[in-house]
């Protein structure tokens, strides 16, 4: 007799039940148990060949034997094969190389059930193989073992018809074909089979099945997501687990979603977990729960057949950290819709999560403060939190070892903490402000953007900044800004965006070495990157010191560049460009060539000239270090005395009362310096000898000592002077045009046009950087000047006295003052508010003439190029100079 042993094997575990897959005889294995009765033997005709008997032990043989035209050999082959491959692998590819597979395909449509069932099983349990696989795959045999699929084929049929179909499907070309041929109603169908290996075959096939989206959607056509949420009801763990595999699959489509939640799936996931003994079920029940909570309308029918109460619950009293935690990362999931954020607040979800907050789990607390970054994006869940003391616990999981904790209770308190300064307010008093600060210097770059997002949000407000500050913010923030990852630095930007507004938070940046890092991010290709810093150089550009670092380190360039192109220019860049000028008015008159009335001038301005594209402004030390030439002088304001000055470029020792008076207007030159100083070292020779190194350590103090600007006493005095006598006047009218005289006496008085050649200015300049052995000429040093000598003066003397005027500068070393005066005649009128008029003051001719910048005359002083079509009297010495250069050439 030949037995038929079940190809698979189940056994429900732990759990009651029966088990499954005994082994079941087959109906072709012989005939009745009764006792047999012994017939007489009849003599075989002559042309009859006689039965052979033959018992082969060699597999090469059996598989020759499947193509027998003989029903019972081929029976006997199928049988053999089948229980050989059922052996093992090894002899799975035996068979393959023995050219077993084809011949058994034909075999599974055989009429004869008893070939037809044998043949199946064989092929069944040999698919099971990847190698076999591949060559069953070139093989047409699908639609043979979908056939097997047959209501009224036998059930052993079924369970290794569904076995092969399981193996084949998990290669995507199988899948598509298993389709394609019709498969899947038939799967379907067998879900429902009394025999529990032909449904965990079924439901395994039907979940690598469902990975393809076209067979999702056939699957949810074909009705077949009830009979997969019945097997939830199964007493075998595996095909528990398979239906929820399936499940999950399915529920990331979102029709199957609503069909599993109109078809009551909820429930049976809710019973699952209601189950104490289901608990290794547990996580992939929440996960489904998850995917069905992604849809508003879902939730709803959740909530309202009170499923979504209980799942909290389940989620506050569970002892399985597993569960609670996937079951708060569905929430979490399931909350980044807006609808679902304020089911979950109606519903009370905010208590729930600061309750996980407090459970001794690092996963459970980490997946908790994932919620509530998310649900921190509605309003009410923030009141609620604070309500809760949620930021209190978020704020104790700063001080945690795990990295992971420490970036997720960030990410809470950024969310909790934007736009709402009441929680802001309970961060610090919480005293997470130090804590924060810690984790700018932390390892992990999610920690450092989200510790930097919170501290942006805290400085919104004045106490809270200062807090910061104290704690050294600044100074960590100059790592984050070297970061070569573009959020971090991003983040970093608007930290320090956030906390420059102070002059000390710009004080401790620049000390630090912050600004170096922070202008390099403008060369970002980032937009978010570059955005940011340049609203930080705005912030930074506050005071002179920053300024002054900033342009040195380039911003200022690139800043420009920013502004100059169409994809790079931000809504940042041009206001700090202005910034960067309104705080550094040498360097804005360099570029733009005007000085409005709020520009003032202050002690170490200086005018190099008006700068040439691509050129940069260099510092005055580097300008004082360099060698004389022939170039324009560079003109200095600077009224300010130092320890250790020096005065209009000579050293100190030259005491002042060695310094003439205002009256003759001149300091004593490099040359009497020199032969004062050549007598007294011919008197003092044989000290100076034995002072000799004194004089040489003197003289390594003197080099090592920082440059300071020099100070002009002349320019001092001349403040002092107008302060005396020009300020205490009555008028604005009068003290613009008393200052005008003051200028034009100090600058060589009135000119006449038609001998202003002969006002020899330049050979006066040379002598003056000559007697100074310096490019750099105080502006009080000037007895000769021109326009934009005297536009100069007279804007920073105007400054200094409080009167409102411009600067401008024009073509052909021009330059002149704009003054605002309000006409006498709106004075006499009560309430009569007219604007004031714009004047250009004349420093030159009709000294104190106010000419209306819209007349003829202020056009002719402006520029040579507004009269160069009429004669011109006041351009006859830049003509003359035209003239001679090209005869010259």
């Amino acid at each position: 007799m030949c037995h038929v042993a079940r190809g698979v094997f189940l056994s429900p575990g732990n759990r009651p039940g029966p088990r499954v897959g005994s082994s079941r005889r087959g109906k072709a294995c012989g005939a009745g148990m009764g006792k047999k009765q012994k017939k007489e033997v009849e003599p075989s005709p002559k042309d009859a060949f006689n039965s052979l008997v033959i018992e082969s032990k060699n597999v090469h043989t059996v598989v020759l034997m499947l193509d027998s035209p003989e029903d019972e050999v081929l029976l006997k082959a199928c049988e053999a094969m089948y229980r050989f491959a059922e052996k093992g692998d090894e002899n799975k590819m035996n068979l393959l190389a023995l050219g077993a597979i084809p011949r058994l395909a034909k075999l599974i449509s055989h009429n004869d059930k008893q070939i037809h069932m044998y043949a199946t099983m064989a092929f069944g349990v040999m698919a099971t193989n990847s190698e076999v696989r591949k060559s069953m795959r070139q093989l047409n045999f699908l639609p043979s073992i979908i056939a097997c699929l047959a209501p009224d084929d036998d059930v052993v049929v079924h369970e290794l018809a569904t076995l092969c179909l399981a193996s084949m499907s998990i290669d995507f070309t199988s899948k598509v074909e298993i389709y394609e041929k019709g498969g899947m109603g038939p799967l379907i169908h067998l879900l429902s089979s009394p025999d529990p290996d032909v449904q965990k075959n079924s439901i395994e096939c039907i979940s690598n099945l469902v990975k393809d989206y076209v067979c999702r959607i056939a699957l949810n056509e074909m009705n077949g997501i009830f009979p997969v949420l019945n097997l939830l009801s199964s007493e075998y763990p595996v095909i528990q687990h398979l239906a929820l595999q399936a499940l999950i699959t399915i529920s990331s489509d979102a029709e199957s979603r609503k069909a599993l939640c109109q078809n009551d799936g909820h429930e049976s996931l809710l019973q699952v977990l209601d189950t104490p003994d289901l608990s290794d079920l547990h996580a992939d029940t929440l996960h489904v729960l998850a995917n069905c909570l992604e849809e508003t309308q879902n939730v709803t029918i959740i909530r309202d057949s009170g499923a979504l109460e209980k799942f909290l619950f389940f989620v506050e009293t569970s002892s399985l950290p597993e569960a609670q935690k996937h079951a708060t990362n569905a929430i979490t999931r399931s909350a980044r819709n807006s609808e679902n954020r304020h089911i979950f607040h109606q519903e009370g979800l905010e208590k729930v999560l600061v309750m996980l907050l407090g459970i001794n789990n690092d996963a459970i607390k980490v997946a908790a403060c994932e919620a509530v970054s998310v649900m921190s994006e509605d309003e009410a869940s923030k009141e609620a939190f604070r309500t809760e003391e949620g930021v209190a616990h978020v704020v104790a999981l700063l001080t945690s070892d795990n990295m992971e904790m420490k970036e997720a209770a960030a990410l809470a308190l950024a969310n909790l903490t934007t736009a709402n300064s009441s929680n802001a307010s309970a961060v610090f008093e919480a005293e997470g402000v130090e804590l924060l600060v810690k984790l700018l210097t932390a390892p992990g770059d999610g920690i450092v953007v989200n510790a930097a997002a919170t501290i942006t949000n805290l400085a919104l407000q004045e106490p809270i900044r200062a807090s910061i500050q104290n704690c050294g913010a600044m100074t960590a923030i100059v790592e984050p800004l070297k970061s070569s990852n573009t959020l971090v630095q991003s983040k970093a930007a608007l930290v320090v965006a956030s906390l420059a507004c102070d002059a000390n938070g710009r004080t401790e940046l620049r000390n630090a070495g912050g600004l170096e890092p922070l202008v390099e991010l403008l060369h970002s290709n980032n937009d978010e990157v570059r955005r940011n810093a340049c609203w930080a150089v705005l912030v930074c550009g506050k005071d002179e010191p920053t300024t002054a670092e900033l342009c040195k380190l380039g911003a200022l360039e690139i800043l420009q560049e920013i502004s100059l192109s169409s994809s790079h220019r931000n809504s940042f860049s041009d206001a700090a460009v202005k910034r960067l000028l309104d705080h550094n008015a040498a360097l804005k008159y360099c570029l733009t060539g005007y000085l409005s009335s709020n520009d003032i001038i202050t002690d170490g301005f200086y005018d190099p000239g008006q700068l040439k594209p691509g050129m940069k402004i260099l510092p005055l030390e580097e300008l004082s270090n360099q060698e004389l030439n022939q170039h324009r002088p560079i003109l200095l304001i600077n009224a300010k005395r130092t320890e250790g000055h020096q005065i209009a470029g000579l050293p100190i020792e030259d005491k002042l009362s060695d310094a003439p008076s205002t009256s003759s207007n001149r300091l004593p030159s490099s040359k009497s310096y020199s032969r004062d100083k050549s007598s007294s070292k011919g008197k003092s020779r044989g000290k100076k000898e034995e002072e000799k190194p004194a004089q040489v350590k003197a003289e390594e103090e003197e080099k090592n000592k920082p440059w300071e600007c020099p100070y002009d006493v002349l320019f001092d005095a001349y403040l002092s002077e107008i302060t005396r006598n020009i300020l205490p006047l009555p008028s604005t009218r009068g003290q613009i045009v008393a200052l005008a005289t003051f200028v034009s006496e100090k600058m060589g008085g009135p000119l006449n046009k038609e001998k202003l050649h002969e006002f020899t200015w330049e050979l006066h300049m040379a002598d003056l950087k000559f007697e100074l052995k310096s490019n750099i000429i105080p502006i009080g040093k000037i007895q000769k000047g021109i326009y934009y000598h005297r536009a100069l003066l007279f804007k920073a003397l105007a400054d200094r006295i409080g009167i409102s005027c411009s600067l401008v500068r024009g073509d052909y070393n021009r330059a002149w003052n704009e003054v605002k005066l309000i006409d006498q005649s709106s004075h006499d009128t009560p309430g009569l508010f007219i604007p004031p008029t714009a004047y250009i003051l004349d420093l030159m001719y009709q000294v104190g003439n106010l000419m209306r910048t819209d007349s003829p005359d202020a056009a002719h002083y402006e520029s040579y190029t507004s009269c160069k079509l009429t004669p011109c009297k006041c351009c006859k010495q830049l003509s003359w100079y035209l003239d001679n250069f090209k005869q010259n050439t």
